[in-house]
């Protein structure tokens, strides 16, 4: 009995790469699941550990952290798309982490659920040749949903996946993919909605923000996620929260050199200001403040056991300074 055709499969658990996965077992592929974490995804990793645990396969984990954020979001070769979302340079840094797991796990090659045009950026055919030429993956990433409409991969050439079997799916039609998934009994799948948060306008623009002023670790990453943000002229950033939830996470974000802000004669936000160059930071995080609580005028501050009282503000100067 011959032995099984080993593959790395790039699993998010979406439509796609689930009916990739299923065509995959469909052959028999001993299939290693790796799948991608990064600080800008929006998707659920319960609906990956769903698909991982219904079809038995192991599957590797791995967050990309600062050296992503370095290596791909801060200067990405290949630039971005139309927001701050850099898909290309994105796309080979996994498939180069892919191909070092294939290495070793004696693998013969890697697999996605890709379609040919369905993204605009990384997904066009000159750009799946270029992701194969910088990783050292030529002739071995197959896309078994358009395998058909692309160059033979090794694996097919030598016999052992059968071509014929795979689909020649394109474009951003997803009837083809939802029809297969009725048909192989593939539910609850989710909506094929944007899984990062660079591909965000109002997302993007604050993190353009904090590249510009080195803000980049994974905490102050994580911080752009929550409340309206402001950049002073001073360069100090101010952060007020939208609800009583992101209250809670501003006031569990506070850093020693930071200072924290909220009313005491009314209900409204908690203002986050960070790295203050002047009280002059802090009078216009107060200012801030105000300006989203319930009362707007004779608001009583406290802040680092002191307290501002603000009876008037200017709302030209807060939109000059919004992100």
């Amino acid at each position: 009995m011959k032995p099984k055709v080993k593959a790395i499969g790039l699993v998010s658990g979406g439509l796609d790469s689930t009916l990739a996965l299923r065509l995959m077992l469909n052959q028999q592929v001993e299939v290693f699941g790796l799948h991608f974490i990064t600080p800008f995804c929006v998707c659920k990793m319960e609906c990956g550990e769903k698909v991982w645990k219904e079809y038995n396969i192991k599957v590797k984990t791995e967050f990309l952290g600062e050296e992503y954020i370095h290596k791909v979001v801060k200067s990405p070769k290949y630039g971005y798309g139309k927001n701050l979302n850099p898909c290309i340079d994105c796309r080979i840094f996994m498939f180069s982490k892919a191909k070092n797991y294939m290495e070793k796990m004696g693998a013969s090659f890697v697999f996605t659920g890709e379609v040919v045009n369905e993204r605009p950026m990384s997904q066009r055919r000159d750009i799946l040749k270029l992701i194969e030429k910088e990783t050292g993956l030529v002739g071995k990433i197959l896309r078994p949903l358009s395998a058909k409409l692309l160059p033979p991969t090794i694996v097919e050439k030598e016999g052992l996946i059968h071509r014929e079997l795979l689909l020649s799916l394109s474009g951003r039609n997803r009837k083809p993919q939802i029809k297969l998934a009725k048909q192989w009994g593939i539910k609850n799948y989710p909506s094929p909605a944007g899984g990062c948060r660079l591909t965000d306008p109002q997302f993007a623009r604050k993190m353009k923000d904090a590249l510009k002023y080195e803000e980049i670790s994974l905490k102050e990453i994580n911080l752009l996620r929550y409340g309206r943000h402001f950049r002073l002229k001073s360069g100090t950033k101010v952060v007020v929260g939208r609800n009583e939830g992101e209250n809670y996470v501003l006031k569990g974000m506070k850093e020693k050199e930071d200072v924290l802000l909220e009313p005491l004669n009314c209900p409204g936000p908690t203002v986050l200001v960070k790295n203050k160059k002047s009280i002059k930071d802090v009078e216009m995080g107060a200012k801030l403040c105000a300006r989203y609580s319930d009362k707007h005028k004779g608001v009583k501050i406290k802040y680092n056991g002191g307290v501002l009282i603000i009876n008037s503000y200017d709302e030209k100067e807060f939109e000059e300074c919004r992100i």
